[in-house]
Order: structure tokens, then C-alpha cells, then sequence
């Protein structure tokens, strides 16, 4: 399970350095900020949001001791944070847009095709398209593999607490998900998807122990060799299928 704040700390908050750096050099004025969620979990989908601001100070939330809460990376951030930041934040940025991957799609092509694909859907669906990108991370996973990439990528280590845009859309993909799962997990009772998101829980290890994996589950992957009861469910990706994967980390 992805680690998480207490409510107690006060993690850095993001800023616009990154996107005026964007501005100045590129002369781009609509940047998107890119960010995705489930990359190393077992089940459900891999999810990137992208998030475009007009450079305007972003919401601020209070908090305990008369403290303030400001926008940051979402693992940073308590849940009771993120979601009230996910209520405010879709009324304030000029655009945000989702794209995903699902579990059949990950064992096919591979988590790196997948992540792409889903970066590529989610800055489709924004209304105008963007002049540049903020991507979290050191791997540019939107363009190399793109045979041409339409976008202008910047890719940035911890982005996410250092960019505005980032930090939203980190913000929105990991709620967007986090609800997703709590829908699996009334279907799929036991697995833990509520509280763990898909990721490699002790109540999620023992269900799958005892129950098999579900049709949400990521069948490619190594935990499958450990289910002696289930491994004859376990794929197998084609070689040549998505060369040049990513760390899950």
C-alpha cells in the first residue's frame, strides 16, 4: 500500500518554479501536469490524471492548530486531506482529464505501453491541448515509445511536491482510483481493495491464497509463481511486448 501523512505533518508545498521555467523557455502557456497512481499495485487499473491551472495561487485547506494545509504530493497528504482537496480542486483548474489502462491491458503490452497509453488518453481528453508537459518522475514514458510524441515533455524528480500542477493532478488520480477499488472491493469482498488499494496487503495475500485472483487482477505478474493453487491462471506476455519497461518503483 502506498504510504500516506499523518495529519499531524507538514509536508513541502508545491509551487509554479517548474511551469514558469516552462513559460519562459518554451513560451508555453497552457502546461499540463501529468501524474499516475496503481503503477506497482496487483489489481485494478493503472490511472493518470492531468491537470491544467492558470497559474493561480490553488486552494488551501485548514488544518489542525490553526495550521494550514497546502497542496502537495497526494501520498504526502492524509486521505481526509486528499479528498477534500479532490472536492475543491475540479472547480478551480482550468481542466483536468483522466486516462487508465486496465489489468488485461497491462499483462498485453506491459506496464510502460500502458502507462503511455493512459497518459496519451488523458491528455486527449483535456479540452485544448497543451503546450507542454510536467511529468513526475525521470522516465519519460508519454513520448520515447510514442513514434512521435505531440507533446513537449519535461520530465521532473518529485514533481509532484514541487509542481502545482503535478501535485492536482497526483491529487485527483489517486482519489479517482482510491474510489474506484472501494467499488471492487463491495464486489470482491476480502481482497482489501478499500483500504489497500490493489497493493500487496496481508488480507490481500491470504485472499488471494485462498480465492484465486479476480478478474481484476494483473495475471502476468511474478506474485502469480508464489499461488501454486492459481499459477496455471498466471499469463504470459509476448517477448517483444513492451520493451523497455519502467521500474514499478
Amino acid at each position: 500500500m502506498e504510504p500516506s501523512a499523518g495529519p499531524e505533518a507538514a509536508p513541502p508545498s508545491a509551487g509554479y518554479g517548474i511551469e514558469h521555467e516552462l513559460r519562459t523557455a518554451l513560451g508555453a502557456r497552457r502546461i499540463a501536469g501529468v501524474d499516475e497512481v496503481g503503477r506497482g499495485a496487483w489489481a485494478g487499473p493503472v490511472v493518470v490524471c492531468a491537470a491544467v491551472t492558470d497559474l493561480s495561487p490553488p486552494p488551501e485547506l485548514p488544518g489542525r492548530g490553526g495550521r494550514t494545509v497546502r497542496l502537495t504530493d497526494s501520498k504526502l497528504l492524509s486521505a481526509a486531506h486528499r479528498e477534500a482537496f479532490a472536492e475543491v480542486l475540479p472547480g478551480w483548474l482550468t481542466a483536468y482529464a483522466f486516462g487508465s489502462s486496465a489489468p488485461e491491458e497491462i499483462d498485453e503490452v506491459g506496464m510502460t505501453e500502458a502507462l503511455r497509453r493512459a497518459a496519451v488518453r488523458a491528455l486527449e481528453a483535456l479540452p485544448e491541448p497543451p503546450d507542454a508537459v510536467i511529468l513526475d518522475g525521470k522516465h519519460d514514458y508519454i513520448g520515447p515509445a510514442s513514434g512521435g510524441c505531440r507533446w513537449r515533455v519535461r520530465c521532473e524528480i518529485k514533481a509532484d511536491q514541487r509542481s502545482v500542477t503535478v501535485a492536482a493532478a497526483s491529487v485527483l488520480a489517486k482519489v479517482h482510483r482510491d474510489r474506484l477499488m472501494a467499488v471492487l472491493d463491495a464486489q470482491f469482498p476480502g481482497y482489501g481493495f478499500a483500504d489497500g488499494a490493489g497493493y500487496p496487503s496481508p488480507a490481500h495475500q491470504k485472499a488471494l491464497e485462498e480465492s484465486g485472483p479476480t478478474p481484476h487482477h494483473r495475471l502476468s505478474w511474478s506474485y502469480m509463481d508464489e499461488l501454486p493453487r492459481w499459477r496455471h491462471l498466471k499469463k504470459h506476455r509476448d517477448p517483444l511486448a513492451g520493451e523497455g519497461q519502467l521500474s514499478l518503483l
